[in-house]
């Protein structure tokens, strides 16, 4: 139930955004979720949950942006107040702790769908399954399994 996220070390310039979402985009990669974020001196760490992982990292790679793959989990939850705070409590209490986390917005006006790197993403599957939070997978984000 993890998910294949790809992220790139880019220049923090218009220019450069835009050619590799062009370059992704021409090729017919859907971005299904980013995170874009300025990590200082001019740079950003720019993280894609993409429809074909591996075509990506082939994109990036002819480009010269070599690209990290790792995992990350998505966890639906409800869209009220108070709802993430209630999950995080159930990983904190069994020491699971929030590396990063971004938001995904187009399920659904009832649900929130969050991003996580976890310091443990098995544990957090698991613990999140028994509480009765929906864990998504590959498929409810309209991506290929990535190899490897």
């Amino acid at each position: 139930m993890k998910l294949k996220q790809v992220s790139i070390s880019i220049e923090n310039s218009p220019a450069r955004l835009y050619e590799v979402t062009k370059a992704l985009g021409d090729a017919g990669i859907n971005l299904r979720a980013l995170n874009l974020v300025e990590t200082g001196g001019g740079f950003g760490l720019l993280r894609l949950l993409v429809s074909d992982v591996t075509t990506t990292r082939r994109i990036l790679m002819k480009k010269h942006l070599p690209a990290q793959v790792s995992e990350v989990v998505a966890a639906e939850i409800e869209d009220k107040p108070g709802s993430l705070a209630r999950m995080l409590k159930f990983l904190l209490d069994a020491k699971v702790h929030t590396l990063y986390m971004y938001a995904f917005a187009g399920f659904s006006s009832e649900k929130a769908v969050m991003i996580f790197c976890f310091t443990d993403n098995d544990k957090a599957i698991e613990i999140l399954k028994k509480k009765g939070i929906q864990v998504l997978d590959a498929k409810a984000f309209g991506m290929l399994e990535a190899e490897g």
